[in-house]
């Protein structure tokens, strides 16, 4: 396994729990070095890695998607032979991954995108993996898959050629985005209505049982306000890590509707925005055309 963040370290401890023969290899070397006591063989190189392993030979990729994704599967491909097979578990756009696949098969060399979902909490949990590229591939692999995930008969599968595996995660992450929307959405209308007071912990405790609104983002919402009530120690900033973008771009190629996962993905664009000009521009016009008040900005000096 190369790539030791959080996820690719607990998907390199699930293995080892259930008795696979690991090698790992990560830019820090001492990461790599925190597996060894669980029986993980740590490299000190990509080279030192292909040549640990016996042909033929199974490497997973779980690293940034973009440059360090491309980075390594091309140095991969000089290091490995025919009959070899490639893992990207990564979040990498599909089309990139149809194009891995195809400049690997030049060598010989098999790969899977592996959509990956279940993040810090995989290594107990297991993972949900959306696999794409050869059927014969992913039946050589499947031990694995059954390993991670979240049992040996459900919660994986061989959905499509190259491309598919990846390209059923974007779409995944893009429905993430709208259910993280609608949740964020209605528990500040609860908090909003001062007047009845609502413990939004407790209203989350009873959604999550039995209302047809229960899933395990909610779960989480739950735990969330259970260590900070009112979220007063978080400020209000969304990040976003493509795929939703992605997924908005494929709406729109392929004149498929969105509106929801194009509103949520917009929302986290405000959120990152301090005084943004457009909310300031209608401010002004309604200043202008009907003499509406208008606060002043205030200095931060």
């Amino acid at each position: 396994m190369i790539g030791l963040g959080r996820m690719g370290n607990n998907m390199a401890r699930r293995l080892l729990a259930a008795g696979h023969r690991v090698a790992v290899y990560d830019r820090d070397l001492e990461a790599a070095a925190t597996l060894r006591p669980l029986g993980a063989t740590p490299a000190a190189s990509l080279e030192e890695l292909a040549s640990m392993l016996a042909p033929p030979r199974a490497v997973w990729v779980m690293v940034p998607a973009g440059g360090p994704t491309e980075d390594i599967i091309n140095s991969l491909k000089t290091l490995l032979s025919s009959g070899d097979l490639v893992i990207d578990g990564g979040n990498s756009f599909y089309r990139d991954s149809m194009r891995r696949a195809a400049s690997l098969a030049e060598a010989g060399i098999e790969f899977l995108d592996a959509g990956t979902s279940g993040g810090i909490w995989g290594l107990t949990e297991g993972y949900s993996l959306m696999i794409g590229g050869s059927e014969v591939a992913f039946r050589r692999l499947e031990p694995v898959f059954q390993t991670l995930a979240p049992s040996p008969d459900s919660g994986y599968g061989y959905v499509g050629p190259a491309g598919a595996g990846h390209y059923v995660k974007m779409v995944h992450n893009g429905i993430e985005y709208g259910l993280m929307q609608a949740y964020a959405e209605g528990f500040e209308l609860l908090a909003a209505k001062q007047e009845f007071d609502l413990d939004l912990k407790q209203v989350a405790e009873i959604w999550r049982v039995g209302s047809v609104v229960r899933s395990w983002l909610l779960d989480l919402t739950a735990a969330a306000l259970e260590k900070d009530p009112g979220l007063s120690a978080l400020e209000g900033y969304v990040d976003d890590s493509g795929e939703g973008r992605w997924t908005v771009q494929e709406s729109i190629e392929l004149a498929v509707p969105a509106p929801v996962i194009s509103a949520a993905l917009q929302a986290r664009f405000r959120s990152r925005q301090e005084q943004p000009f457009g909310a300031r521009l209608l401010a002004a016009l309604r200043n202008e055309f009907g003499g509406h008040p208008v606060r002043p900005a205030t200095s931060k000096e």
